[in-house]
């Protein structure tokens, strides 16, 4: 089981048949439409979301998003992590994560570590 950290918030959705009406519209899946849901239910500034169905989604509900790429840019440019390279090499070796080589290298060059060994 992975540690809960004290800045994480576990949030239920309230809205149980919204998120079964996204299911059967839009064709996402349970955890794009909760997310979704709950983004809106909570008001949030961003959602952190990568399928790209559930992103087109979560636009056309007037959601701001991201994906995980972008979290880690943003972590990185507050000092909250020191490279995003070695997060993402492990996200594709034990994750299973997927990402483009033009994407892989767009985000090491934003980062500034398009020059660290790939």
């Amino acid at each position: 089981m992975i540690p809960i950290l004290p800045w994480i918030e576990i949030k239920e959705v309230k809205l149980r048949q919204t998120v079964d009406s996204l299911l059967q519209q839009q064709k996402v899946d349970l955890g794009e439409a909760e997310a979704i849901i709950l983004a809106i239910q909570l008001n949030a500034d961003l959602l952190i979301i990568d399928e790209q169905l559930g992103r087109s989604v979560a636009k056309q509900k007037g959601l701001k998003i991201t994906g995980l790429l972008g979290a880690l840019l943003e972590a990185k440019s507050k000092g909250v992590i020191l490279q995003v390279k070695p997060i993402i090499d492990d996200l594709i070796a034990q994750a299973r994560f997927r990402v483009s080589a033009d994407l892989y290298s767009k985000v090491l060059s934003l980062a500034d570590e398009s020059s660290i060994d790939q």
